[in-house]
């Protein structure tokens, strides 16, 4: 796979910031067949982490039912504008993908 990117947005809202995150991936299952009645492995986001200034605020675990190029939207108590907001991901092949965006 290229380097598929995370397209991140936050913007705030007060006290806190509405975020936006589009992940490109595959996100495989494992239970479908190729064309030939091979069985695809899986390969998906198992691990997402998001940090605000750098620090941890939320880990999610993830298993092989999440679609294709997920989305996700959430908001972040405490954040303000001009805080950072990073993303990453790790595949089941060991791949990562990161980005971040300042709160708008």
């Amino acid at each position: 796979m290229a380097a598929a990117p995370i397209l991140i947005r936050a913007q705030s809202q007060g006290e806190r910031a509405l975020v936006r995150v589009l992940m490109a991936h595959e996100m495989e299952s494992g239970q479908r067949k190729d064309g030939d009645g091979r069985p695809i492995p899986a390969w998906h986001i198992h691990e997402v982490l998001v940090t605000l200034q750098g620090r941890p605020v939320l880990t999610m675990r993830w298993g092989p039912s999440v679609s294709k190029n997920p989305f996700l939207r959430f908001v972040l108590r405490g954040a303000k504008p001009g805080d950072r907001v990073g993303v990453s991901w790790t595949d089941t092949r060991g791949e990562r993908r990161d980005a971040e965006a300042v709160v708008a």
